[in-house]
């Protein structure tokens, strides 16, 4: 455990911050799920739920959780997936 006031801080803000970027990493996740489950299932809603995991990922891609190029081949994939 830190001794210094300002090295408990750090400890303090970087395990918020790692709980608010879990929290995130784990609701695009989620989303890709959906939307992937309702590719397959050839859901009604198949297009929204790719529309709210476009959104989740550029979300995340905004945030810095994901590298912009790793957000763009992860829509890309999905959205072929989706027009199959």
């Amino acid at each position: 455990m830190p001794n210094i006031k300002s090295a408990k801080k750090r400890v303090i803000v970087n395990n918020a911050k790692a709980q608010r970027n879990k929290s995130a990493n784990t609701a695009l996740k989620t989303a890709i799920k959906k939307a992937n489950a309702a590719i397959e299932s050839n859901a009604d809603n198949k297009d929204e739920l790719v529309a709210a995991a476009v959104k989740k990922i550029d979300q995340a891609a905004t945030k810095g959780l994901i590298h912009k190029n790793n957000a763009a081949r992860k829509k890309s994939a999905l959205v072929k997936k989706a027009a199959k």
